[in-house]
């Protein structure tokens, strides 16, 4: 743990700090992100980083390809059997609102142990911490299977180049039996967290119209109707508006068994701090006050979001005037579990059926992304993730779903259904990923790495048996 820590100190928090000052958000941010070329010096200090590593046979690529977003490829030879795959990403969320003082997006900042800035938690340590795990075995000439580590550009997008890229490098990629992505979260930071499911995402826009154009509110209101309460109308059909619980039966899965099992075990050692990691302001109550409950809240219940809207003017624009147009963007959380395809289909017919006043409402969907449940956990990797948590940090690993997506683990969940996954990451409470604030936590990244090596170290010996 020594030499890790001091790997990241000399050279892995420098290239993160130079990291976190390019604005290379996510394509769907930034649709001009190849004229910028913000997203290819992000893809060349990755690499160049790479290149300076001390790893035997190891080749480093931007596979580039016409106008899609580049792809960062390593190739590390296997010292023993067996095949892996590393996962993470380098685009990032857009800058978003309320980076206290001090802190912004853009410019890193090294406080209390942790480094403040867009994108060094979710997700560019990845690739650092991936090819530190590797270093760190052939140090000790410990044997690991051929490794690929992969960084993409479009996650935050919705991953959709990324089809393009897994299959065009399949024969480099292979077949690994082990996948290690290293972009989810971790319910604290005092041991080793397993994801075992991740919520599907059904994005799209509702768009209600009217009027031709905006009138006199002292004329209109009470001829036609308010675009608002028509929203307000629509999204009651969706979602229980006290409780939050949503009311399409065709949006719910049943939770299976052993992740009620392991929900009930997470809510023990977590406690308070589901609820705590979340800022709210003063007197604010959660949903519920069971932390068990509020776990199922996030991993395996649907829920809905209204992410942004259009039409409504900013405050000192807004005069005495009927709006002609509202326009929501609504982003669904989806069961594991759930055909997301079925779900947009149900969502769309739910809300454009039938409009109040009959006016022009529809929901265009932008994105619709299935969720995950992994497979069982063999008992060798059961074994080796817990004597690696317990090593490091002298506790147990913990199982936890997330309630977020990322694309790649379904789409190789399909594609190698017999590999087993290792889903991990330093999103722990308050890290902040897509808000304000974001920060990695050095020690517990730096603590991951190690966690890393170690499973990678006994996969190989599993291969080899």
């Amino acid at each position: 743990m020594r030499v890790t820590a001091e790997t990241f100190s000399a050279s892995i928090v420098p290239r993160l700090c130079d990291y976190i000052r390019i604005p290379n958000k996510s394509p769907d941010f930034d649709p001009a992100w190849k004229s910028h070329g913000h997203m290819d010096r992000a893809a060349e200090l990755m690499a160049g980083w790479c290149r300076e590593q001390k790893i035997k046979g190891l080749k480093v690529e931007i596979v580039r390809a016409g106008d899609r977003t580049p792809l960062l490829l390593c190739e590390i030879p296997g010292t023993g059997p067996g095949e892996a795959l590393l996962y993470g990403h380098m685009d990032k969320q857009p800058e978003f609102t309320g980076w206290v003082e001090g802190l912004s997006p853009w410019e890193p900042v090294l406080r209390d142990g942790k480094l403040y800035g867009r994108g060094g938690a979710d997700d560019g340590y990845a690739v650092f911490s991936s090819l530190t795990a590797i270093r760190l075995l052939q140090e000790q000439g410990i044997p690991h299977a051929r490794c690929v580590v992969l960084i993409e550009a479009c996650e935050e997008s919705g991953s959709y180049d990324l089809p393009y890229h897994v299959e065009s490098l399949a024969d480099r990629i292979g077949t690994p039996s082990l996948v290690v992505c290293l972009d989810a979260e971790c319910g604290n930071y005092d041991q080793l967290w397993c994801t075992t499911s991740l919520r599907g995402n059904l994005v799209g826009t509702l768009s209600i119209e009217v009027l031709t154009e905006g009138v006199h509110s002292g004329a209109g209101t009470g001829v036609a109707p308010s675009v608002f309460r028509i929203a307000r109308t629509l999204l009651a059909r969706v979602e229980n508006d006290v409780t939050g619980d949503l009311l399409v039966e065709e949006l719910h899965s049943e939770i299976p068994a052993a992740r009620l099992s392991q929900a009930r075990a997470a809510a023990s050692v977590l406690g308070d701090q589901i609820v705590g990691k979340i800022p709210f302001m003063p007197g604010v109550r959660p949903l519920t006050d069971a932390p068990y409950e509020l776990i199922l809240n996030t991993t395996w219940r649907p829920s809905l979001t209204v992410t942004g809207a259009g039409g409504l003017p900013a405050l000192q624009d807004a005069g005495n005037v009927l709006l002609p147009r509202l326009d929501l963007k609504l982003s669904f959380r989806l069961p594991p579990t759930k055909d997301a395809a079925i779900a947009a289909a149900v969502v769309k017919k739910q809300l454009e059926s039938d409009p109040p006043y009959g006016a022009r409402v529809t929901f265009e969907v932008g994105s619709s992304l299935a969720g995950w449940n992994a497979p069982a956990v063999a008992p060798w990797l059961e074994r080796s993730m817990r004597e690696a948590s317990n090593a490091t940090f002298g506790r147990d690993t913990m199982y936890l779903g997330t309630g977020g997506s990322i694309p790649f683990i379904g789409m190789l969940g399909e594609r190698f259904p017999e590999t087993q996954f290792l889903v991990t990451g330093v999103l722990g409470p308050h890290a902040n990923a897509h808000g304000p604030n974001e920060f990695l936590h050095l020690a517990y990244a730096q603590n991951l790495t190690v966690c890393v090596a170690k499973v990678l170290e006994d996969h190989s010996r599993q291969s080899a048996a």
